[in-house]
């Protein structure tokens, strides 16, 4: 082993030795995991970033980032994916009495039914407590939209994309494709829908009736829920949206989906105001903390000396999976999400 070898071998040793030491600690501070969740940790996960106003204030406002699709399968930073990192983000701001309001930031065509739900569920939880400002950016939509209904008050960019209260889901079928390349699929089943959606098929009318009856009965759920936080007469949506359409932010404040438009100073300066705070209330953010786990996975990757250009209709991370409900706007896609009409 020459003397070069070894010296990394002692860096090597030291580093891991340091990441057990870091671990051990992070999991004895943190016994309470659980506690409110069965996958989600109550203590405090993330660092804290200033961004703007007078730091030597006590009472802060902390900005939290909602951006792109909502689905459990995105990785998170801190927790095992992106929702789970926003729901511990949303407690340690609640948890921190020096914080005294949040603001979400949403810039986002929706995602997964439960996740969009387990967000507004985990606002709802705190505003009772200290004011929820959401602020939607260029989009705002479908489960988006749905999470903002946790909020006090909502302010949305004149342009904004928002709207869209309804449910998706998609199947694909290959049926033509496989009678052309020869292909048959066999299925053993032990009831007649068990093999709900199989792409080598046709859907029975007993299986599109199933699954119409799960989007309505999913529907109706997002559409009370807006209806009841946004307390509309009649306890009805209106009618402009009830279909599923987008809206601009202009036409959702008319439509009194939204509470204010503005930009995100605005947003910022009402939730100064809600809370009660001084004009220069400092605004913070979280970020997820450095550890050496990341480096070593940084380290541990094959890298790739083939250069490839892929070409795809939605982000690498993210995919709709067949059977799952979706609170997602196609018509609301950005060229970094991909999604499209």
């Amino acid at each position: 082993m020459t003397r070069q070898s070894k010296l990394l071998f002692i860096v090597g040793l030291i580093l891991l030795g340091s990441s057990l030491l870091a671990n051990l600690l992070f999991l004895s501070r943190d016994h309470s995991l659980f506690s409110r969740s069965s996958h989600i940790e109550t203590a405090p996960s993330f660092e804290e970033e200033f961004v703007e106003g007078n730091e030597s204030r006590k009472k802060r406002i902390a900005k939290i980032d909602l951006f792109g699709v909502i689905a459990q399968e995105i990785p998170g930073q801190v927790g095992a994916s992106m929702v789970d990192d926003l729901i511990l983000q949303i407690r340690q701001a609640a948890d921190d009495d020096s914080v005294a309001a949040i603001l979400l930031h949403i810039d986002s065509p929706g995602g997964e039914v439960t996740a969009s739900d387990n967000l507004y569920h985990e606002l709802t939880l705190v505003r009772d407590e200290k004011p929820v400002i959401v602020y939607l950016d260029s989009v705002g939509a479908s489960g988006g939209y749905y999470t903002a209904m946790g909020g006090s008050h909502i302010v949305a960019h004149e342009l904004c994309i928002t709207g869209s209260i309804g449910v998706i889901m998609q199947s694909l079928n290959y049926e033509g494709l496989s009678k052309i390349l020869g292909l048959s699929t066999l299925t053993f089943k032990s009831g007649a829908l068990k093999d709900l959606l199989n792409p080598a098929r046709p859907a029975s009318e007993p299986e599109k009736k199933l699954v119409q009856d799960m989007i309505t009965e999913t529907f109706e759920r997002f559409s009370s829920i807006v209806v009841a936080e946004r307390n509309f007469p009649d306890q009805k949506l209106p009618a402009e949206v009830a279909d599923g359409r987008i809206v601009s932010g202009k036409r959702a404040l008319e439509l009194k989906l939204i509470d204010a438009t503005g930009y995100l100073e605005d947003a910022i300066a009402d939730a100064r105001q809600i809370a009660k705070l001084p004009d220069d209330a400092p605004v913070i953010r979280y970020t997820a903390p450095f550890h050496f786990g990341k480096l070593f996975k940084f380290l541990g990757q094959k890298q790739d000396t083939n250069t490839k250009v892929q070409v795809s209709l939605v982000p690498e991370s993210f995919h709709l999976q067949a059977g799952k409900l979706y609170y997602l706007s196609f018509s609301a896609g950005k060229p970094r999400v991909c999604f499209h009409s």
